[in-house]
């Protein structure tokens, strides 16, 4: 039997980036970037939520915090799914059965 997780437990990676290590450093959108290499753009739209986390972003976190990469893409697919199922209602799919 699979375990089914309530969406609210689906949180952005970013916001919850965020608060558990940017902030705790003290740490503007300004200086998270330049330590990372990546845009200011780029670094506000994750830590407000806006965009999602890719694989290398989560690499540079891991690098620079030493979270694991492996657990921020399973923060975000989590999410992905969380956000997908409610609208999933609207998805018009034919069922395939197995053929004998």
């Amino acid at each position: 039997m699979a375990i089914k997780v309530h969406a609210s437990f689906s949180v952005h990676p970013g916001p919850w980036l965020r608060a558990e290590f940017v902030a705790p450093h003290r740490l503007t959108v300004v200086a998270t970037a330049q330590a990372l290499g990546v845009t200011r753009v780029a670094m506000s739209n994750l830590l407000n939520g806006k965009a999602a986390l890719s694989a290398d972003m989560a690499l540079r976190f891991e690098k620079a915090f030493g979270v694991s990469a492996d657990v921020l893409m399973r923060m975000q697919a989590a999410y992905d799914v969380a956000q997908a199922r409610e609208h999933g209602h609207a998805l018009e799919v034919t069922r395939i059965s197995q053929a004998a």
